[in-house]
C-alpha cells in the first residue's frame, strides 16, 4: 500500500505544477475576458465564482490524468505509465469539464444555458487537454532524444574501442622485389608519398616523425594497404591516413590537407577530392 501511495505522490509532484498552471490560465481567461454573464455577482463573489471554474478544471485533470490510472493500472517499477491513450484522456477531461461547467454556470451562476454558451464552454474546456497533449508530445520527444543521445554515446564508445583495436594492428610494407619489409602499426603510419622509383613512408615513433624509403610504386603499395579502410588516396603521389588529417583547406582552386603535428602540406587533386570529402 505504501508503494502505491508513493507512486501517487510521485505523480502529483511531477505534474501538480503543470495542472495548477493550466487551471490558473483558465481562471485568468474567464476573469479578464468574461465569456459568461455574471451580472448578479459583486467583484468578490465573481472572483470566488471564477475560482470555482478553475477548481473544476484542476479537479478533473487530477482525477483523469493521475488518480484514475493510479487506481486501475499496472505498475512499472518507479513510474506509472498511463493506460489511457492521450486522446482518450483528453476527451474525458473535455467532456467532464464541459458538463461540470454547464451545471456550475446554471445552478451556481444562474446563467441560462444556450447553444452559444455551450460553444464557449467547449472552447474553454478544450484548452486544458490540448495543453496536456502538447506537454506529452514534448515530453515524449525529450525522452526519445535522451534515449538517442545515450545510444549515440554507447555506439561512440564501441566505435572508439573498435578504432583503438583496429589502429593497433600491424601493417607490412613490402618492397617490389620482396627483399625489404617494414612492419608498422596502422596508428603509426601518417602518409605515404611517391618518390621516383621509391615510396616514402612517413610514420611516427613516439612523438617524432620518421621517413623510410622502400623501393616500390605507390600503386603497388595502395594494393597492399587496400584492406585498411582509413587509408585514402588524395593525390596521384600521396596516400594519407585519415586518422592524422587535421583539416581540409581550400585556396581558390587548390586544396590541401594539414596533418596533426606535421608541418608539410599534403596536396589534394580534384580527382580524389569528392571521395576525400565523403570520408571526412
Amino acid at each position: 500500500m505504501s508503494k502505491k501511495l508513493n507512486q501517487l505522490l510521485y505523480l502529483l509532484k511531477e505534474e501538480l505544477g503543470l495542472l495548477f498552471s493550466i487551471s490558473l490560465g483558465v481562471f485568468l481567461f474567464v476573469l479578464f475576458f468574461q465569456p459568461f454573464p455574471l451580472h448578479g455577482f459583486d467583484f468578490n463573489n465573481s472572483l470566488l465564482f471564477v475560482a470555482g471554474l478553475g477548481a473544476i478544471v484542476f479537479l478533473f485533470m487530477v482525477l483523469v490524468r493521475l488518480v484514475y490510472p493510479w487506481l486501475i493500472q499496472n505498475y512499472n517499477q518507479n513510474r506509472l505509465e498511463s493506460i489511457l491513450p492521450s486522446n482518450m484522456g483528453g476527451f474525458m477531461i473535455l467532456a467532464l469539464n464541459s458538463v461540470a461547467f454547464a451545471f456550475y454556470l446554471h445552478y451556481v451562476g444562474f446563467v441560462s444555458i444556450t447553444f452559444y454558451i455551450m460553444f464557449k464552454v467547449a472552447l474553454i474546456c478544450l484548452a486544458p487537454p490540448v495543453v496536456l497533449w502538447l506537454y506529452d508530445v514534448v515530453k515524449k520527444l525529450k525522452q526519445q532524444n535522451e534515449a538517442l543521445v545515450l545510444e549515440r554515446k554507447m555506439i561512440q564508445k564501441q566505435i572508439e574501442k573498435y578504432e583503438e583495436n583496429y589502429l593497433n594492428k600491424n601493417i607490412t610494407f613490402i618492397s617490389e622485389n620482396s627483399g625489404e619489409k617494414l612492419d608498422l602499426l596502422i596508428a603509426d603510419v601518417v602518409f605515404i608519398k611517391s618518390a621516383d622509383n621509391y615510396v616514402e613512408i612517413i610514420h611516427k615513433e613516439g612523438d617524432t616523425f620518421k621517413k623510410k624509403l622502400i623501393r616500390n610504386t605507390l600503386k603497388n603499395v595502395e594494393q597492399q594497404i587496400k584492406p585498411y579502410s582509413n587509408f585514402i588516396r588524395c593525390h596521384r603521389i600521396c596516400i594519407v591516413n585519415t586518422y592524422y588529417i587535421e583539416r581540409l583547406n581550400k585556396n581558390y582552386n587548390n586544396h590541401w590537407l594539414t596533418i596533426k603535428g606535421f608541418d608539410e602540406l599534403i596536396p589534394v587533386s580534384r580527382q580524389y577530392l569528392l571521395k576525400l570529402k565523403e570520408t571526412l
